[in-house]
C-alpha cells in the first residue's frame, strides 16, 4: 500500500508570531489519522511566558489571559510534544506538517530555549524523519498555478473540509488531508517511499529557497538569505 493509505499523524503550531527562533507555542495538536480519519487526538495549551501579541490572539482566538490562566508551562508542552513526536518517528510513522520548517524549527528553538533534549537526541541521534509537507509538495508538483498557498486555499485546491482555520487540531487534521489528496492527484508522489519521499522534499525546498532569495535580491534587497534548510533550519542560536 502507498504511503498515504497508511496511518499517518498530523501536527500543527499555533503561535505568538511568525519568526520560528523567535515565536512560542501557545497551542499544539497531534493527531493520529488512519485512511483520512481521526483515530486519537492530543492537544496542549501552553502559557508560553510572554504576552501574546493582538494580532495572534485574532487569528488563533488565545489571548494572554487565558494563556496564563489555563495553559501548562511551557516547558512542559513543548518537552510533551517532543515526546510524542519522536515516538511515532520511533515507530516509522510520518508526521504531516504544513509548512513544517515553521512549526519543527519552532519547537526545536523551544527545546533549546527550556535545555530540554532535541528531537535528534530523542531518537538517539538519528535524524528526525519522515516528515510530510504538503506545503512544500504542492508547491514543487504544481510549481505554476496561481493564488495562494496558506492552508486554507491549499485544501480548497484539492477539496479538503478545513472545519476551523488556525485551530490546531483541524489545521493538523486537514494537513494530512491534503497530503493524501495530493498522492492522490499526482501518482509520482504516491510512488515514494516515506524516506525518498522526505528526501525530495530537502531538494525541493532548497530549490525554492534559492529561486526565492534570487527573487529577492533582483528586486533590490541586495542581502536578502532565504534559509534552504529543511525540516528544520541548521543553525538555531541560543534564545533566552
Amino acid at each position: 500500500m502507498a504511503w498515504h493509505g497508511e496511518p499517518l499523524v498530523g501536527f500543527d503550531l499555533e503561535t505568538t508570531g511568525t519568526e520560528p527562533l523567535e515565536a512560542r507555542i501557545v497551542t499544539a495538536a497531534i493527531v493520529g489519522v488512519q485512511s483520512g480519519e481521526p483515530v486519537r487526538r492530543r492537544g496542549w495549551l501552553a502559557d508560553p511566558g510572554i504576552r501574546i501579541p493582538a494580532q495572534a490572539s485574532a487569528i488563533h482566538g488565545i489571548s494572554s489571559e487565558r494563556a496564563r490562566a489555563e495553559g501548562r508551562p511551557a516547558r512542559e508542552v513543548a518537552d510533551e510534544i517532543a515526546e510524542t513526536l519522536s515516538g511515532y518517528w520511533a515507530q516509522g510513522v510520518p508526521v504531516v506538517a504544513y509548512n513544517a520548517a515553521f512549526d519543527l524549527t519552532l519547537l526545536t528553538a523551544e527545546l533549546q530555549r527550556h535545555d530540554l533534549p532535541s528531537l535528534t537526541d530523542r531518537l538517539s541521534g538519528r535524524p528526525i524523519g519522515p516528515v510530510i509537507d504538503p506545503y512544500t509538495i504542492d508547491r514543487a508538483v504544481d510549481r505554476y498555478r496561481k493564488g495562494k498557498r496558506t492552508l486554507e486555499a491549499v485544501c480548497v485546491e484539492y477539496g479538503v473540509v478545513l472545519d476551523a482555520a488556525h485551530d490546531a487540531s483541524a489545521d493538523a487534521l486537514a494537513a494530512v488531508r491534503v497530503a493524501q489528496a495530493i498522492a492522490e492527484r499526482h501518482g509520482s508522489v504516491a510512488a515514494l517511499t516515506p524516506a525518498e519521499l522526505h528526501e525530495r522534499q530537502v531538494e525541493w525546498y532548497a530549490e525554492w529557497a534559492t529561486d526565492f532569495q534570487r527573487f529577492l535580491r533582483k528586486k533590490g534587497s541586495a542581502d536578502a538569505v532565504v534559509d534552504a534548510s529543511w525540516p528544520v533550519r541548521e543553525l538555531v542560536p541560543s534564545v533566552g
